[in-house]
């Protein structure tokens, strides 16, 4: 019998520190189904789901808590096992503009009052080709709710983008 986990780390990013977890992971039986890894500044975050045998969890959580000694603060929490969303039932878009404070908080409320939850999202800040301009860039990912019309929340995610000067391209669309 396998127990699911899901673990979060973020510490000092340094050269082994994926091996590091990948190791303690493996030798404790675990398999490493899936993550997200990236280093923001110089801190390393990263999220991943992984089973373990149920008689070798207490000492699997052991050894990863012994990587605070070494500054990475480890979170471990069982694995809930919800349901993996549809494929049509999913919507990609890309926003990119200037770069303002405040761009995150609108259009994630725009698309929480269309009662949308957002399955990944990553954002940037890039210099604009020719200007040198600070531009925001982020793709997301998010599910949409049963009955939810499509066009309906993609005219609100375009009227939210445009109140912040930002263009929006849905899944590859120009």
């Amino acid at each position: 019998m396998h127990a699911p986990l899901v673990m979060s780390l973020i510490g000092k990013d340094r050269p082994g520190l994926m091996e590091t977890v990948a190791n303690l992971v493996a030798d404790h039986g675990g398999n490493w189904l899936e993550s997200r890894m990236c280093r923001l500044g110089g801190e390393f975050a990263g999220i991943l789901r992984l089973h373990v045998a149920k008689d070798r969890q207490t000492e699997l959580e052991e050894a990863l808590r012994g990587l605070e000694q070494q500054g990475l603060t480890v979170s471990l929490r069982p694995d809930s096992g919800g349901a993996e969303p549809s494929e049509d039932r999913m919507l990609a878009f890309e926003i990119v503009g200037p770069d303002r404070p405040g761009i995150v908080r609108q259009m994630t409320a725009a698309l929480a009052a269309q009662g949308v939850n957002v399955e990944e999202f990553s954002s940037e800040c890039i210099s604009a080709p020719m200007s040198g301009e600070r531009l925001f860039n982020a793709h997301l990912l998010v599910q949409l709710p049963e009955g939810c019309d499509v066009d309906a929340l993609c005219d609100s995610i375009e009227k939210t983008a445009n109140d912040l000067a930002l263009d929006v391209d849905f899944d590859g669309e120009d």
